[in-house]
């Protein structure tokens, strides 16, 4: 006599396949693999790099200062006698940690935006959207740094900044996608059953429109590194003695015409990270795309 399996595992079976068939179909191409494999990289770097590395990244040594690379100091010593490598190892927390707040606070409050908007429609939907409009007039870099320098030269200044910057296209994203699933028979059918507004939001348009969030997402975390660098380079992001990647690059064009490790590895780290998650997202959305899985 046979027994049938539980609902679960017969559940999660299917998709557990899915999932390996999605991690199948990313290291297909040889650029998203290479993409998730730095991904990879960084993180266990981020996690597991201030473990390894032995000198304290804000320890000050003016007798070694401005040393070049060597068996001690792999990537050599700034200004203040301090470990660029182990300056640049903390940096990782400091640029993915702060790159993923930013998006996840612009996510959420764009997402909110955009749903509110395509649901109740009508003025509602005008006046988010000519809001959305207002955001989306001014050049992205430009706008963040007015805002950044209005709230003051700090960190999370700096990652508020990039928010109210990236709301509105994750506004216009999901509005989009909300739009479209209205007209879905699910919807409707929720609709004529008469279930909440509330529910509709997020049972039914919601858990739908997390595809291309997630996507989007990947691809924008490199580019938050980048534009959070950039703030910090001009001195409206990260202040010394922070050990964050555009700060310590900042601190290097100075001596870079003699000390050039100062600003090489850092700006190595920006390069190398912003192009493993464009990699990544781009084979993520390749993935996750419907003619992909047909």
């Amino acid at each position: 006599m046979t027994h049938a399996a539980p609902p679960q595992i017969a559940v999660q079976a299917p998709v557990r396949r899915k999932r390996r068939g999605l991690i199948a179909r990313l290291f297909t191409n040889p650029l998203s693999a290479v993409g998730a494999v730095t991904v990879v990289a960084i993180l266990a770097v981020a996690v597991f790099g201030p473990l390894i590395v032995g000198f304290d990244p804000i320890l000050m040594q003016p007798a070694i200062r401005l040393s070049p690379p060597d068996a001690t100091h792999w990537f050599g010593t700034d200004d203040s006698g301090r470990d660029i490598l182990s300056r640049i190892v903390y940096g990782t927390r400091y640029s993915l940690l702060s790159a993923v707040g930013i998006l996840v606070m612009a996510s959420v409050l764009g997402t909110a935006v955009g749903l509110v908007a395509a649901l109740f429609g009508g003025w509602v939907d005008e006046v988010l959207m000519r809001l959305t409009d207002m955001f989306l007039a001014f050049p992205a870099l430009v706008l963040a740094m007015g805002m950044a320098a209005a709230l003051g030269p700090s960190l999370f200044n700096a990652m508020i900044a990039i928010v109210l910057v990236w709301w509105p296209w994750y506004a216009r994203l999901v509005r989009g996608q909300a739009l479209q699933l209205r007209q879905e028979a699910f919807v409707e059918s929720a609709i004529i059953a008469g279930a909440s507004w509330w529910r509709i939001a997020v049972q039914h348009i919601l858990r739908n429109c997390m595809t291309p969030l997630i996507v989007q997402i990947s691809l924008d975390i490199g580019y938050a590194i980048l534009t959070l660098a950039g703030l910090s380079f001009i001195g409206l992001g990260a202040q010394p003695p922070t050990p964050e990647w555009g700060s310590m690059v900042s601190v290097g064009r100075d001596y870079f015409l003699d000390q050039w490790w100062m600003v090489t590895f850092p700006g190595m780290a920006i390069f190398f990270s912003v192009m493993a998650f464009n990699l990544f997202g781009d084979g993520l959305q390749e993935v996750l795309s419907p003619r992909s899985a047909q």
